[in-house]
């Protein structure tokens, strides 16, 4: 399929709270080098720059960061700030707290809730803004409740540095745990075709039924993780994919899309015709009985789990 007049709207839209974005943003993880975080190469400033600005030209208006998505050269925030600053009005950016990585890159101590101003006002000191549009907690493993942590980003809310709250990587009491402190506009967690989640499921349920965004992370990368996009694709992703003249990557975007109309995709990449690709999916339309092949791995894995 062309990807050259495809932009982000062709993926429909949701709300994160008041906000209106198109379905397919971009997630800024990959921005700053070959792999994640302090895996593989630094990347090359300029292009990652062109990288942001080309998703803005697509239409795209719903970015995911966070300060600790960094390499040993570059950091996401920084380049957002300078490569989209003064922003566009309609640029929603959505960045998370909660996980710490010390300045050589090793993940150290995971915020405690007496961090948690810290971590936002870095991000806004790294964005350039006054306030953020929408934080994700990110629940620590460490942790078993996020209601403490939830709660001072709530007064954090109150107090005008951030306009609405996420929360990411949870399970579905501790959605109902942070609902009952202040309203969630969001629920990030990982999910992928190829990666059978019973809980997963059950939370893309709950926030479709409670009009909140769901928001999958690794949806392309899926078991690759963190280490960029997955090459094991199963020969129905195949057949699909050149049924309509795209990639597997591009099927595993629109499969995530066509998972609900609350589902929002943030696929992430530092290089220009990859992003080209990534939105171009926003435009793919499959039919039940290819919904039904792709995703019949997935149903036989969680029947026999």
């Amino acid at each position: 399929m062309s990807s050259q007049t495809i932009t982000a709207d062709a993926a429909g839209t949701w709300k994160l709270g008041d906000l209106p974005v198109h379905r397919l943003g971009y997630g800024a993880m990959r921005l700053t080098g070959s792999a994640a975080f302090h895996h593989g190469t630094p990347s090359d400033r300029d292009r990652s720059i062109a990288v942001l600005r080309k998703a803005i030209d697509l239409g795209v208006n719903h970015i995911d960061t966070a300060a600790f998505y960094f390499s040993s050269l570059r950091s996401a925030n920084e380049l957002i700030n300078t490569a989209l600053g003064p922003y566009p009005d309609d640029l929603v950016i959505v960045t998370k707290v909660g996980p710490y990585r010390a300045y050589d890159g090793e993940w150290g101590t995971s915020a405690r809730p007496e961090d948690l101003r810290g971590h936002v006002e870095e991000n806004l000191r790294q964005l350039g803004r006054d306030h953020l549009d929408v934080v994700n907690l990110r629940r620590m493993p460490k942790y078993d409740s996020i209601a403490e942590h939830f709660g001072v980003l709530a007064q954090l809310r109150d107090a005008g540095l951030i306009r609405h709250l996420g929360v990411s990587d949870i399970e579905p009491r501790h959605l109902a745990e942070a609902q009952a402190i202040a309203p969630v506009v969001c629920v990030q967690n990982r999910y992928a075709l190829d990666r059978p989640d019973p809980a997963a499921d059950e939370l893309l349920r709950i926030c479709g039924a409670q009009g909140i965004a769901f928001v999958p992370f690794y949806a392309v990368a899926g078991e690759s993780g963190e280490h960029g996009a997955t090459t094991a694709h199963d020969e129905g992703v195949r057949a699909v994919a050149r049924a309509h003249g795209a990639s597997p990557a591009q099927i595993r975007l629109a499969w995530t899309l066509h998972q609900g109309p609350h589902v929002l995709a943030i696929p992430g990449t530092g290089n220009p015709d990859h992003l080209a690709e990534n939105v171009a999916a926003g435009a793919i339309r499959l039919t039940d009985e290819e919904l039904d092949r792709l995703g019949a791995p997935r149903q036989r894995a969680g029947a026999s789990g």
